[in-house]
């Protein structure tokens, strides 16, 4: 028996590829989606295999493209009888100091991670205000948490937007709703695959995506995850002057 039917976006690989197999092994069926269906039909085999019992839907998405974004959180509804958990965890890393030529990688980490989490956060809640329930998860960064410097400085944005948005959600105070933020630490995954220098905290996916998964399960208003060191950190985060955090990114 099924403990409910989560979307994932940005699921084809990184993080949202680890939350699907960690999420299907607690016994939820999934709908998937994201630009590339190559690799998440490989998942879905692989997640079948181990887990015959569960359903997982694939279907493309861009969450830059506003009306697919609908469409298809909408198809998910209907196809699986509502939704429990909407995960907007689809995002993009590119980014150049400002000022430095690169407007176009800018402007489409803010398209994706911003607007992108805007249509996926609207289309989400037009269906749990029709239920009456819903659990919303954003995933954020714990770069969110103050301005970050040169390349990271319109991520860092972006992501401490998603978070403004979801603490909005709570204020309003939506009968039904659960609204949670979960800010990762230095994760591996697709997106700093690239980052060839020993990182000070780095885990790996499957260690990070498991306290992630805690912490959604447990309905945390807010988590930083794992939760050492990057509880402390983020306490000082906010606190340090800026000449020491920036020291710290």
């Amino acid at each position: 028996m099924s403990k409910g039917t989560i979307i994932i976006t940005g699921a084809s690989a990184g993080l949202g590829a680890e939350m699907a197999r960690q999420f299907a092994a607690l016994g939820y069926d999934l709908g998937l989606c994201a630009r590339r269906t190559d690799k998440m039909t490989a998942l879905r085999d692989e997640i079948t295999a181990a887990h015959p019992d569960r359903r997982v839907s694939l279907k493309a998405l861009d969450v830059t493209d506003d009306e697919a974004v609908f469409r298809v959180f909408e198809e998910f509804a209907a196809e699986f009888g509502g939704v429990d958990r909407v995960i907007v965890n689809a995002g993009l890393g590119k980014g150049a100091a400002l000022g430095k030529g690169r407007h176009d990688a800018n402007r489409q980490t803010a398209m994706t991670n911003f607007l992108g989490a805007l249509a996926q956060s609207e289309a989400a809640m037009g269906i749990f205000r029709e239920q009456g329930r819903g659990h919303l998860v954003m995933i954020s960064s714990m770069s969110a948490l103050r301005g970050m410097r040169k390349a990271m400085t319109v991520y860092a944005a972006t992501k401490a937007g998603v978070a403004a948005l979801a603490e909005g959600l709570r204020s309003e105070r939506v009968p039904g709703l659960d609204v949670s933020v979960v800010y990762p630490g230095y994760i591996r995954s697709e997106m700093n695959e690239h980052v060839t220098q020993k990182t000070r905290f780095m885990v790996d996916t499957e260690t990070g995506v498991r306290s992630m998964v805690a912490a959604i399960e447990k309905r945390k208003v807010k988590a930083y995850v794992p939760a050492w060191p990057w509880v402390p950190i983020g306490f000082l985060m906010k606190r340090l002057p800026l000449s020491v955090v920036r020291k710290l990114a």
